[in-house]
């Protein structure tokens, strides 16, 4: 879930849409005066020095140890794993971020409202999840060894071993050592490493990656059951796709 919430944050968080907005050709105004008209989207810089007001209070401070698991995560918090706040009395300025993101997310609103689900879809396609992410560097693995051992045990595969398929100057300043990890007669991951534990972590991180980043082929989304926008009903019917188990509890 931890990757999960950081893919989701990568492509619609605050930063990710400010840069959107930026791209876009969005930018700030002040408050209105003498060179602003009054119905542009408009705020004003908070001073360094300048003192808060002590009322309005927002959420109790991040107490640790409370209520911050990953399965209270899932079940209170936002879609990015973090904490709600309670509405209606968010009273402290807002970050420049936020208020870009805002505007995307406004927009996105005005063309579903105005255009149609499909109109919006269609841009949230092209504006934003067409942007590139590499989930792989979003892993990070403790006991890599450890938990494809436990991976193979509970899919009820062969205990993984580590084969050299190769190797070059042992004896000299900087050998190479090439790993793979084998359960049975099936590879399940290979990499490179200046040692021959380093290579075998490696590969490990390789296996486990190889598992947990498939992606089905065809897939079917909730949404395209839905109703169309002419009344007609969704052409695709609904193929259920295949769901892993979850992490590896260690």
């Amino acid at each position: 879930m931890a990757v999960l919430y950081a893919s989701v944050f990568a492509y619609s968080g605050p930063d990710t849409l400010h840069l959107v907005g930026r791209d876009w050709g969005v930018q700030p105004a002040f408050a209105p005066g003498n060179e602003v008209d009054v119905g542009l989207l408009q705020y004003k810089h908070l001073d360094a020095n300048a003192a808060r007001t002590s009322s309005g209070k927002t959420t109790r401070k991040e107490a640790p140890y409370f209520r911050r698991g990953m399965a209270s995560r899932v079940v209170y918090d936002d879609e990015f794993g973090d904490t709600v706040r309670k509405s209606n009395q968010v009273t402290d300025p807002q970050p420049m971020n936020h208020a870009y993101a805002s505007f995307v997310k406004s927009l996105i609103g005005a063309i579903y409202l105005h255009a149609g689900r499909a109109a919006a879809k269609t841009f949230i396609q092209q504006h934003i999840l067409s942007r590139h992410l590499d989930i792989s560097k979003l892993f990070q693995f403790s006991q890599p060894v450890r938990d494809l051992a436990r991976l193979c045990a509970r899919e009820d595969f062969e205990a993984p071993v580590a084969r050299i398929l190769s190797e070059t100057g042992r004896l000299s300043r900087s050998p190479v050592f090439v790993v793979g990890i084998y359960s049975g007669r099936d590879k399940l991951g290979e990499a490179p490493g200046a040692s021959l534990d380093e290579a075998r972590i490696r590969a490990s991180v390789a296996g486990l990656k190889a598992w947990y980043l498939y992606s089905p082929g065809q897939k079917t989304l909730p949404s395209d059951m839905e109703v169309a926008s002419g009344g007609k009903e969704g052409e695709k019917k609904w193929e259920p796709v295949h769901v892993d188990m979850g992490e590896i509890v260690a």
